[in-house]
């Protein structure tokens, strides 16, 4: 299974308050936390290992492009 770099969430603006939401109120340590939980949790819904390799290089890919 490739990864999907290319738009692919219906009502990206929905999601994205959704996620917001999800943080709201909480400490850093708390929004750490539940992010870490997400990452596990949607990694296990992939499952497929060179998808999750190719995520991870796409992370790091914009984590040294960002200025």
């Amino acid at each position: 299974m490739a990864l999907v770099t290319s738009p692919n969430i219906a009502d990206p603006d929905d999601f994205y308050a959704e996620l917001l939401a999800l943080h709201h109120g909480r400490s850093k340590e708390e929004s750490d936390a539940i992010n870490a939980r997400l990452v596990l949790l949607l990694a296990n819904h992939i499952g497929d290992r060179q998808t999750l390799r190719e995520a991870f290089e796409a992370a790091t890919l914009q984590e040294r492009t960002e200025p």
